[in-house]
């Protein structure tokens, strides 16, 4: 089949956009981002933090450890520790550079709980951070939206710091998003297309990327395996099956996540947002193309089918809500599993409706050590769903949200996840804030 130039470059930006280092859960990374560059923009120690931020963004940083910090956890730990000792230009890197008098002063300033106040915003998408500095007279804003480092407003005392007016602004974000979405809608994603772009397209432009995923998230795996991190489900699945492949992959899957929500200081490469993801994508593919003795340049196509499959399956939810993203992970997980197996397109595709008919109801309730054992919920349901694809078995269509094709399965999941769970994600919230108390 001849390759397709328009859909190779749509992918492989998608890809290169997709595929991005950085240091810890990026929730709390992208409120000491926000609170670095209203720091920087100050040009000195804030005296004062106000953070708003959506359901979401507190749902995520509320129990997991901030890296590089000591053990803090929190939204005021984040923010505080990105403004006297992050360096914005690293973005989702921006505490890589945090040493012990950052850590030091942090702890200094967050003795004082009126520092930094952290309100819930409602209303707002649910990636939603807003952070207000003060240092004497001058008072700097930085506010992101959408996506982890997307800021769409960047003010000292009420200017852009740009030199554009915020209208100006506002219209370059928006020209972006058109560009992004005409090349979109000339380059469709299915599962179908991306595995003619996996089999037969021009995918170097994106190869350094992934080679870079396989790199930082083996290590970072290697390391949840090595010590102890978290609950330990890596370890746990390890020393319980290691002869078993499947169990291997669930474990290398989980170890970096062990390694990751609680507070290793080693960089991975997300996938959706997520590093979590971006180590689901990556670990249980690695783990069988070890296993099959494939070659390096099959391992790598089959991480971009991987990554690939969980964008467009995480398309139909958006950033973050109360759908537990690894399962999109997982679903390309068990996709590229199967291709490396010598599946079939039409095996391919059930391996990820046996999937979501499974485990596409497991719930967000944030970022912290028990995401390792979702992850390892998820990659065990994608295995189950991988084998009983290539033994020619599946649920079928009408049985709970699966449909006739595994596009309408994926878009159907998709529409549940992004409207049907938004009660649910707001009770969740609610629940893990102390706003609602539930009677025993």
């Amino acid at each position: 089949m001849p390759t397709d130039p328009i859909r190779d470059v749509a992918y492989c930006e998608t890809l290169n956009r997709e595929l991005v280092c950085a240091l810890g859960c990026t929730e709390p990374i992208a409120v000491a981002y926000a609170a670095a560059l209203a720091s920087q923009t100050l040009c000195g120690e804030p005296e004062h933090m106000d953070v708003a931020c959506s359901g979401n963004i507190i749902k995520n940083v509320k129990s997991v450890t901030v890296p590089n910090s000591g053990g803090m956890r929190g939204i005021e730990a984040a923010a505080v520790l990105g403004a006297v000792g992050g360096d914005a230009k690293s973005a989702l890197e921006v505490l890589e550079s945090v040493d012990d008098a950052a850590r030091a002063r942090a702890n200094e300033l967050l003795v004082d709980p009126s520092y930094c106040n952290v309100s819930l915003v409602e209303g707002v998408p649910n990636l939603y951070i807003k952070v207000t500095a003060t240092y004497g007279s001058h008072v700097a804003v930085v506010e992101i939206i959408d996506h982890h480092t997307n800021v769409t407003c960047h003010t000292l005392d009420g200017i852009p710091v740009c030199g554009k007016s915020a209208g100006e602004c506002a219209a370059c974000a928006e020209r972006v998003v058109a560009e992004r979405a005409s090349v979109s809608a000339e380059a469709p994603m299915t599962v179908e297309s991306i595995i003619d772009f996996i089999e037969n397209g021009d995918i170097d432009a994106a190869r350094e990327a992934v080679e870079r995923q396989i790199e930082l998230n083996g290590a970072i795996s290697a390391e949840g395996l090595a010590h102890s991190w978290g609950a330990e489900v890596g370890r746990t699945l390890l020393g319980a099956r290691a002869a078993d492949v499947a169990c291997r992959a669930r474990a290398r899957a989980a170890a970096g996540s062990d390694a990751r929500m609680n507070g290793c200081a080693l960089p991975v490469v997300i996938v959706c947002g997520s590093g979590n993801q971006g180590i689901t994508c990556a670990l249980p593919v690695m783990e069988y193309a070890e296993f099959l003795r494939c070659d390096h340049e099959r391992l790598v196509r089959a991480v971009m089918l991987s990554d690939l499959i969980a964008v467009h399956v995480k398309s139909y939810i958006g950033a973050l809500s109360a759908f537990c993203g690894a399962i999109c992970a997982a679903c390309g997980a068990g996709a590229a599993i199967t291709w490396l197996c010598g599946g079939t397109r039409e095996q391919i595709g059930a391996t990820v409706s046996n999937t979501l008919g499974n485990v596409g109801g497991i719930v967000c309730d944030g970022a912290k050590a028990s995401c390792a054992a979702k992850i390892s919920a998820a990659v065990d349901a994608a295995i189950l769903g991988h084998d009983m694809a290539m033994q020619g078995r599946g649920f079928r269509a009408g049985e709970g949200l699966i449909q006739d094709t595994v596009e309408q399965t994926i878009a159907s999941m998709g529409y549940v996840g992004r409207v049907g769970m938004k009660d649910a994600d707001v009770e969740i919230l609610n629940i893990m804030i102390g706003k609602t108390q539930v009677e025993c």
